[in-house]
């Protein structure tokens, strides 16, 4: 294992998954939990600091290894690389992201300092399971940034626990504006809640520091309105 903080958890198909895990500092609790899942790249420098900043915002954060099934743990990937992501990848499944993220809900549930308010947040590829997870678990909050392949769950909108709040880039390339407007259309119709951000100047990866599509200003005003969707839907509600 390449990170502290780890847990291993079993999946319902049997396979084990590590995960890193951060709990808040200030000892005060309990407190909500949150998935948070990955990019492509695996649970690497930029995703650990995302569960350690919502640590200190007063969560309890894991983030498992979606790519477990044909990856050894602690997989990580230079973003100049996605040639190596794409064998794992291209090998994930539904069933397989629901084991795990079932696996991380039971984790969070088991743990005496969690309430029963647990959101979940992912980036990229974890922006499409954050969607997923929203639909297969009893939700009280889903994040998704850039989540290329969200599209192709739009059959899962009728089942979303939580309200979902969506971040995209204007300027991303990976992602059209026709794919969001599924997206959108989709939980229209199911009559579900939801809050839709395109920010006009952003790229793909602008949350990411660590990635040359990075854009402070972008990044800060979406953690922003982060922080507070989780605040009102995890704490307040």
């Amino acid at each position: 294992m390449s990170y502290p903080n780890a847990v291993t958890l079993t999946a319902s198909d049997n396979t084990q998954l590590s995960a890193y895990t951060a709990f808040p500092t200030d000892g005060v609790g309990p407190q909500p939990g949150i998935i948070l899942l990955q990019e492509a790249f695996g649970v690497n420098g930029h995703i650990r600091n995302v569960a350690d900043r919502l640590a200190q915002a007063g969560y309890v954060v894991i983030a498992p290894e979606l790519f477990h099934r044909t990856a050894a743990a602690g997989l990580e990937l230079p973003y100049s690389n996605f040639a190596a992501a794409m064998p794992h990848y291209q090998a994930i499944t539904k069933e397989g992201l629901t084991a795990d993220v079932q696996a991380c809900y039971h984790w969070l549930r088991g743990q005496p300092n969690v309430t029963d308010k647990i959101g979940s947040i992912g980036f990229c590829l974890g922006g499409r399971v954050s969607f997923l997870t929203n639909a297969v678990l009893p939700l009280a909050a889903g994040v998704s940034y850039y989540g290329g392949g969200t599209h192709l769950l739009t059959d899962r909108a009728k089942d979303l626990h939580a309200p979902h709040l969506f971040f995209w880039g204007g300027q991303d390339q990976h992602i059209s504006s026709a794919h969001i407007a599924q997206v959108t259309e989709a939980l229209e119709a199911a009559g579900k809640p939801y809050i839709n951000t395109v920010i006009s100047y952003a790229d793909h990866g602008f949350h990411c520091d660590e990635r040359p599509s990075y854009h402070a200003q972008a990044a800060a005003e979406a953690w922003a309105l982060t922080l507070a969707f989780f605040e009102q839907k995890l704490r307040l509600a």
